[in-house]
Formats: C-alpha cells, structure tokens, sequence
C-alpha cells in the first residue's frame, strides 16, 4: 500500500476507533457477513438473495471527513482508445517572417521575442542606402514574435529577415502513431490532448493521417489542431493524447477506481445508508477510466468511486480481528 493510502486507513481507523467510544445513539461502527439479499432489478444485474456480503457501517460524517464518495452506478461507453505522444507546431501559412525591404543600418528596433504584435504595426525604422531616407519595417500579421535579429546599428541587407511572427491562437498537434495502430486510426475521430507540463487538457477531432512517415521516428503523424487563445500551449511542447477509435455502449458502468480485489473476487461497495456492502461482480469490456459491470449490480446503486481501499481496510481489519 503507498504511503497516502497508508495514511487514510490509519485516519479512518482512528475516526472509527473515537466513534466506537461514544454512546450506541451516536452512530457506532460494526461489521457483519450477512446474506440481506438484493432484490434482482431491471436489466438483470442483481445478484442472489442469501449471498453473504461483508460490509461495514460507517457513519455520513466519518464518510465525508475520510473523503468516501458514491455515485450511482449506470449506461455509458466504453471508448477503444489508442495512448500516443506527440508535438505541438505552428499552423502552416501562420508564420511569417519580416525582411528588409532596402539595405541599409537599422536605425530602431520596437518589438522584442515574446511580444504580442497587431497587423501592420512598426517593428523597425532602416536607413534606405538608396535614397538615404528612413522607412518602417511592419509586421503583416497579428500574433508574437518568436523571433528577431534586428539590432540597432546593424546593417539590415535586401531581404534580409528580420522578425519572425507567428499566429498562435491555433496549433497543430502532430501525433507519432507507429506500427499496425496507424490501420486503425482515421480522420474524424475525438482526440483528448493533455499537456506534460500541468495535466490540462484539450478535446479536439483529428483531421489527417499524413501519407508519409517521420524520417526521425519512423512513424506515421496524424494531425489535429487546438485552440490556443491564452497562449499557454506552446509550440515545440511535448503533449500526450488520447485517440479514441470507436465506441461501445453499455448497459451499466463503474470508473475503475470502484474496483477491490477481496478473497481473489473483484468487488465493489454498494453504499446503502450508512451500511457499505462489498458486492461481487462480472466485468466485461473496460477503457482506461471504467469498466463494464455485467453482474452483480444494479443501475441506481450507490456505489463507492472514491477512497475505496479505506473500506476494504476496514473490513479486512475486522476479518482478521475475528480469525485471532
């Protein structure tokens, strides 16, 4: 168990132990293996009255300040979904570079790499060797500049880049995808990126599967594009992705975090009341957040997605209590 866990059930146990101490009326906490049946609901997922179901009751209070926490149990879709890595780059035709007209020295530099720009704003004044007048070097695009080389007393030569400024409100998110996943994977399906850097995410479609293969990975690049209006995606970024590839709907799910193994079963804890039940179930399909729930539960059923090993402490605790 890792060290947080292993703080949770020591602060639930000691929660427990100061409620065992009070008065009956105050909520006390037991433990029992016993056979109350549930009833077999719509859809088929109940289990058999007189199943033996060990459970614990632990009060709404203890629940909430030990961070236990329900939903009920219910449809959804299990996603088939390919895990990728990839990286973000400007959109092509949203950089453009800024150049000299007329050779000459610069005579001023008004913008600086990380600089937001508008269209048409001044970045430099040059000195024309030609007609020994000043012009202005402007920015054809709104975006930031991303780069400069533009440095007062220089000598600016014709066509000579200057500033590079890029559009950055979207970004191409270039997935590396390798191997026989690359037949699976069309245009048009949902992409979930997140960044590296802080966990954010970002939902988007992918657009192409490019024909070509990266030369540096030998990979094939599936290409989507993200929203990027305050500018915290950053080109160059490493990102991860989520590509989903089809579908399946369900008639019951639970998040995998509900999931305990106890006495080589897998189980969830069904919370009824203050009562908490670990009910045996039949798994089907499952993707990297839920699982299918063929038997065992019914729809409706308040059952535990968060904390769940405090409970399957807790009732291991008094298992092994009873075997001394």
């Amino acid at each position: 168990m890792k060290f947080p866990q292993l703080l949770a059930v020591l602060a639930l146990a000691c929660v427990l132990a100061a409620c065992q101490g009070e008065a009956p009326a105050s909520g006390a906490v037991s433990h029992v293996d016993e056979g109350a049946g549930h009833d077999e609901g719509e859809g088929g997922h109940g289990h058999d009255e007189g199943e033996e179901s060990p459970s614990t009751v632990i009060p709404a209070a203890v629940a909430e300040k030990t961070g236990i926490k329900t939903q009920p149990a219910g449809p959804g879709v299990i996603a088939d979904e390919h895990e990728v890595q990839g990286l973000l780059t400007p959109v092509e035709g949203r950089v453009a570079q800024v150049t000299a007209r007329f050779p000459g020295p610069i005579r001023s530099a008004r913008a600086n790499v990380g600089d937001r720009v508008r269209a048409g704003q001044v970045l430099a004044t040059i000195e024309s060797n030609l007609s020994l007048s000043n012009y202005n070097v402007t920015a054809p695009i709104a975006g930031v500049v991303t780069s400069r080389s533009a440095s007062v007393g220089a000598l600016a030569g014709d066509g000579a880049p200057l500033f590079e400024v890029a559009d950055l409100s979207q970004l191409w998110v270039d997935l590396h995808i390798f191997g026989a996943d690359a037949q699976h994977i069309q245009p048009g399906v949902p992409v979930m990126v997140t960044r590296m850097s802080d966990g954010e995410t970002a939902q988007t479609t992918l657009e192409r599967v490019l024909p070509g293969m990266s030369t540096s990975s030998q990979s094939t690049v599936a290409r989507a594009t993200i929203e990027n209006s305050d500018g915290l995606w950053r080109p160059g970024s490493a990102v991860k992705a989520r590509i989903t590839v089809a579908q399946q709907p369900v008639a019951l799910l639970v998040p995998l975090a509900a999931l305990q193994t106890m006495d080589g079963a897998e189980v969830v804890f069904v919370r009824e009341g203050e009562r908490y039940r670990a009910q045996p179930v039949q798994l089907g399909v499952r993707d990297a957040r839920q699982v299918e729930v063929r038997e065992g539960i019914n729809q409706g059923d308040e059952v535990v997605v968060e904390q769940s090993y405090l409970l399957k402490a807790d009732i291991g605790k008094e298992g092994a209590a009873h075997e001394h």
